[in-house]
Formats: C-alpha cells, sequence, structure tokens
C-alpha cells in the first residue's frame, strides 16, 4: 500500500504565457470530468506539465510509472498473505471448543487508493505497460466503476469517488519500449500533443533550474537549438534536458559561458555529441557545434581551426562516453607547422 503524495507547486516552475495556455485548456478538460493525457517526444515537458496540472487541483496525488512487467494487480490490488484467527473456549473445564478460521488479505494499490479517496492519479508513460493491464481503467474513465476480480472479496465493484481525476503521460508509438495502447482506452483520454516548449519557456527553464544568467541561458538553449535542427548525426534530438545539462556544470564550475572557454567547449561537445550515430561522422559533429558556439558568442573563430581541435583541447570520445586528458602543448614552429597550424590557446 502506498501513501499518496502531497501536491506541491515547484518554486523553480516556469510560468510562461505557453505554459498557462497549456494548464488552464487541460483544466478544464477534468472539471469536465475527463482524462488528459500528454502525449509527445522526450523532454517535451510531459511530465512536468502533468504533476503542475495535479498541484492545481488542491488534491492529494498518487503517482504510477508504467512498466511492461504490470498486471492489473499492480493497479488494483492483491490478495497478500492470510489472516488467521483462533478462539478457545474453556469456560467449562471440561469442554474445549475451538473455533479456528483462515482468509486471504487483500491489500489496495495505488488506483485502488486514488479511486476510493478522490485523488489525482498521474500515470507518467502509461504505454509502457501493456495494454491488458490498463484495461481496469476503461469502466474507472466511462463509468466510474472500478471492478474488482472474485478474489478480492469486495462485493465486485466499486463506485470512484467524484472527486478522483486522472493525468497520463505518453511517447509516441515508435518510440523503444512503447507498447500501442488500446482505442477503448485513447478514445476516452483528451490527448494533448507537445511538441516542445517555445524559445521563451526554455530559457526560463535552463535560467530557473540551474541558476545561471538569463543572459547566458538564452544562448545555451540557443546553441542546443541549432544543433538539433535538421541534424541526422545524432540517435537523439536534444531537448532542454541538454541544456540543462550545460548550464548546471557551467554554473557548478563556474565556467565562462563563451568559446573564448576551452573547458566550457569541452562540456559542450560532450553533452550535444556524445551520442553520435556514426562515430566516423565524429569530427563533422564536433565541428558543426564548435562553429555555433563561436557565432553565438561574437567570437571569429581561428581559420586553421579544424574537428582535430577536440583532442588537442584534451577531449577523447569513446563510443558513446567521453573523458577528460589533460591536454599536451604543441609546440608550434615556422619551419615545421604543427597540427593546429599556428592557432595558440
Amino acid at each position: 500500500m502506498s501513501d499518496p503524495l502531497v501536491a506541491r507547486p515547484r518554486e523553480d516552475f516556469v510560468a510562461t504565457p505557453q505554459v498557462v495556455e497549456i494548464t488552464e485548456r487541460a483544466m478544464g478538460y477534468l472539471d469536465a470530468g475527463l482524462g488528459v493525457n500528454f502525449e509527445g517526444a522526450s523532454g517535451t515537458g510531459k511530465t512536468t506539465l502533468a504533476l503542475h496540472l495535479a498541484t492545481q487541483r488542491g488534491r492529494p496525488m498518487v503517482l504510477i510509472t508504467g512498466d511492461s512487467e504490470f498486471g492489473s494487480s499492480n493497479l488494483l490490488g492483491s490478495n497478500n498473505g492470510f489472516r488467521r484467527r483462533k478462539v478457545v473456549d474453556n469456560f467449562i473445564h471440561s469442554v474445549l471448543k475451538v473455533d479456528e478460521e483462515s482468509s486471504t488479505s487483500w491489500v489496495d494499490e495505488r488506483l485502488t487508493i486514488a479511486c476510493k479517496n478522490g485523488y489525482t492519479l498521474v500515470y507518467d508513460e502509461f504505454t509502457r505497460s501493456k495494454a491488458e493491464a490498463n484495461n481496469v481503467l476503461l469502466p474507472v474513465l466511462e463509468e466510474g466503476l472500478l471492478i474488482f476480480p472474485s478474489s478480492a472479496g469486495k462485493g465486485g465493484y466499486m463506485k470512484v469517488h467524484p472527486d478522483f481525476r486522472a493525468i497520463f503521460t505518453s511517447n509516441p508509438d515508435d518510440y523503444a519500449g512503447v507498447h500501442l495502447a488500446q482505442e477503448a482506452l485513447r478514445d476516452r483520454l483528451i490527448t494533448m500533443r507537445l511538441q516542445g516548449f517555445d524559445v521563451e519557456t526554455q530559457g526560463g527553464i535552463v535560467a530557473a533550474r540551474s541558476g545561471i544568467n538569463p543572459d547566458d541561458a538564452a544562448l545555451i538553449t540557443e546553441l542546443v537549438n541549432l544543433s538539433r535542427a535538421d541534424n541526422n548525426l545524432y540517435r537523439i534530438k536534444h531537448s532542454v534536458r541538454a541544456a540543462l545539462q550545460i548550464a548546471r556544470v557551467a554554473v557548478t564550475r563556474e565556467l565562462e559561458v563563451s568559446a573564448a572557454s576551452l573547458e566550457f567547449q569541452r562540456v559542450v561537445l560532450d553533452v550535444l555529441t556524445g551520442s553520435i550515430l556514426d562515430e566516423s561522422k565524429r569530427d563533422e559533429a564536433n565541428q558543426q557545434v564548435l562553429s555555433l558556439l563561436y557565432r553565438l558568442t561574437g567570437i571569429r573563430q581561428p581559420k586553421s581551426m579544424t574537428t582535430r581541435t577536440a583532442s588537442a583541447m584534451g577531449v577523447t570520445q569513446e563510443g558513446t562516453g567521453s573523458r577528460y586528458v589533460r591536454p599536451k602543448k604543441d609546440r608550434v614552429t615556422t619551419d615545421k607547422p604543427s597540427a593546429l597550424g599556428n592557432t595558440r590557446f
């Protein structure tokens, strides 16, 4: 049995006009007694919006994360052990009377708890659970009834509390680990497809959650967005999470957010080119990102700067990971130019 969560607004939540509009629209659906499903790619803010929406209701919250190993018992509950009762009657010393009985003990799971008490259910990544596990939600969302298996001993069904509401999140069906949701369930939900936050919201999120100044947050956000646009070099399309990672490291290590900082360049390359699809194109990806960084920070990129700059700075990439190596000082002479030409760092 799980205790409900007390839903409180997070202090670093960024309520831009875009976020407010989505929240108000979704709240209107919940007020009408409908379920809401935030669907979108990784990093589009589905879970953040779902939890924020739950806090706006002012009711306790129950959180479930989808899992392919889930069955209906993980949502409803199950018989967990036995209860044994024994009564010994020896009122008359010559007569011994023993009354003994055993029964199973039912333990409610989170869906049952939420339906019974009128809590807000947040079912994160619900399509990672198999469709048959989610079948128990159909009568809950349509008829307001929670139906139990006969072994539960609860009379077959329970009326759902009138204050119960359900908020779902899901990835597109082509994502790895995602099961195709039954049409009957999708038909009972209002699906709001999230394409990602606008630039203002992204910059606000990065600044609020990392503590970096707004101007640097805007620059990092633009760098990530430009590196993602029309680029098929990476396994994943970088989201605002990548910008947050860069900003947090910059704040923690007190780095200058500029192409003039070699350590900042290393961090940017680790975050943005670590998920390269084709290892033979890593140099191309590094060069693209560094060129963007020089342009955005208003620093002229050295003419002789090639993608070998990354290794000269002490960054080596192995597979999808990376590690730092202390850079070696190159001796640059006019008789025998180094691999970096006449560029000095």
